[in-house]
């Protein structure tokens, strides 16, 4: 068994196993497949965001003010069509910020899932959407943590890049 600093080279039918570090070295870039996933994630995390916190003020979509638990305008003492405007503006921002710093925005977008995700089950009748958003939630965790791995958004990792 060889071994290089962290990584074995007798096995490659092991998923933690990697063979030299030329072999890994020659992944990074747009071949590596967690820099592909880090990307897919970081568009569709600014995207989706930005298009449905856009939404939120046009109401093409869909009437979001029936997914807003009646709990909150009662606190907050607003109607729930002007509470849409605000959650629009949050939700953009947050694309805005997957964009620019996605290693903070992934988070920031999980933790707005989680919001989303209470306020349904408040609601009682949309535990499909719920779930759905946990799903979305997992993703924006794994943005982060991808993100944590190529903090330029350029194809080296901090594996790769000697860091």
């Amino acid at each position: 068994m060889t071994t290089t600093s962290h990584l074995t080279t007798s096995d490659t039918s092991s998923p933690t196993t990697r063979s030299a570090p030329d072999a890994t070295a020659s992944r990074s870039g747009l071949a590596d497949p967690a820099f592909q996933a880090f990307w897919l994630l970081r568009i569709g995390f600014t995207v989706a965001p930005i298009l449905f916190g856009l939404d939120k003020f046009f109401h093409v979509l869909v009437d979001w003010d029936v997914y807003l638990a009646p709990e909150f305008t009662d606190l907050l003492n607003a109607e729930a069509h002007s509470l849409m405007y605000v959650v629009g503006a949050v939700e953009i921002a947050a694309g805005v910020l997957v964009f620019l710093w996605p290693r903070i925005g992934g988070y920031v977008v999980a933790a707005w899932l989680a919001g989303i995700i209470v306020n349904l089950l408040m609601i009682g009748d949309y535990y499909d959407i719920a779930l759905r958003d946990f799903g979305l939630l997992i993703g924006a965790v794994a943005l982060a943590r991808l993100a944590a791995a190529f903090p330029t958004g350029l194809g080296v990792s901090r594996a790769n890049a000697g860091v």
